[in-house]
């Protein structure tokens, strides 16, 4: 994936999208955004899939660049800084959800397959549960309070 902001291979919408969100990494961010309400670099780096320094601070900077994510200093500790969804970002919680079903329906090993009905709402009432999710978030809230969302330390996602 291309993180320097130079120009976008070709404007195919599929193309597009993978450009700029489509490598695990910023993909796993937005996971954590909104299944785990994940804020800061630091909280970022203790994902269970273990990404390098080099390429968090890169992709936390890239979704800051194409309007994805926003960050602001922390108001409680001047060194730390928040990342949070943007509209743009906000966006992008229909593709995570898809790609939740997606998983439920085919890694038998999947976390969230013990999510059976949060499975089923999102099946049922795809736009309904998106819509829901986006003001959550947009609010300061995440899918899984309270590590409900985690089985052994893992996402259940």
């Amino acid at each position: 994936m291309k993180t320097t902001g130079k120009e976008i291979r070709s404007h195919c919408a599929v193309n597009y999208g993978v450009e700029i969100f489509g490598d695990r990494w910023s993909l796993l961010i937005i996971r954590d955004i909104v299944f785990a309400g994940k804020k800061t670099y630091g909280e970022f780096l203790k994902s269970e899939e273990g990404i390098a320094t080099n390429v968090l601070a890169s992709r936390l900077a890239f979704l800051e660049a194409q309007g994805i994510l926003l960050r602001v200093p922390s108001p409680d500790d001047g060194r730390k800084d928040f990342y949070t969804l943007t509209e743009k970002g906000l966006d992008l919680i229909p593709i995570m959800l898809s790609i939740v079903l997606w998983s439920a329906q085919h890694d038998a090993k999947s976390y969230v397959r013990g999510q059976k009905e949060f499975i089923a709402r999102i099946s049922q009432h795809p736009v309904q549960v998106s819509e829901e999710v986006k003001a959550l978030v947009r609010n300061g809230g995440y899918i899984f309070p309270n590590g409900t969302g985690e089985q052994d330390g893992k996402h259940a996602c």
